[in-house]
């Protein structure tokens, strides 16, 4: 979809029903319960992310910062997934919230296994328009996520409790066996403006 005059909207009021679900300071299962049901309503319509944050070329995925909190207590990510683009297997050390905006998400479920090992759990769900699911370290963190389309780019949009660019988290090598911390970073320097009404949007 291509940006038009204040189709921005939707993602501000997102931020600012998260920003006050945050400073309530609930627990864990409180927070994503509520904040499910915020990133149910953004993902409930597709007129509102610009093209430039929903794209990736085959074989792989970006990441997009489209909000990150002053004090860094949760950011807004959306991804694109390139036909073909796979993750590693790996965790988010954080809370988090995905929603699938278009296309389909494939999502393979990990566990550790000893202090060096991760393994699948067998659990594999595909996951379409309007599907949320969590992750955190308290109610699973690992997976491998693929895009499920052939053919096309899908997109899914994250919230996480923390800078999610700037955390060190961990992949796991199969292939070496070893686990490895990383930072992920972000796939582009620029963010959308969610703040200028110049156009005429007023919400």
């Amino acid at each position: 979809m291509s940006q038009e005059a204040g189709s921005l909207a939707p993602l501000r009021q997102f931020v600012v029903a998260m920003t006050k679900l945050i400073d309530q300071r609930q627990g864990e299962a409180a927070l994503l319960a509520e904040g499910r049901r915020h990133l149910a309503e953004l993902i409930a319509r597709d007129d509102w992310l610009p093209d430039t944050f929903a794209d990736a070329e085959p074989g792989v995925y970006r990441q997009y910062l489209l909000h990150c909190d002053p004090l860094e207590r949760f950011s807004v990510v959306s991804f694109a997934w390139g036909p073909g683009g796979r993750t590693p297997i790996h965790d988010h050390t954080v809370w988090g919230l995905v929603g699938v905006l278009r296309g389909a998400e494939r999502c393979e479920e990990h566990a550790p296994s000893g202090a060096d090992k991760v393994v699948p759990c067998g659990r594999v769900h595909v996951m379409t328009p309007g599907m949320i699911e969590a992750v955190s370290p308290t109610i699973g963190d690992w997976h491998v996520v693929s895009n499920d389309l052939p053919d096309r780019v899908s997109v899914s949009i994250h919230v996480y409790g923390g800078n999610i660019g700037t955390v060190r988290r961990h992949l796991f090598d199969p292939l070496g066996g070893v686990i490895r911390q990383f930072i992920s970073g972000y796939s582009s320097p620029v963010v959308p403006n969610l703040w200028d009404r110049s156009a005429g949007d007023a919400r």
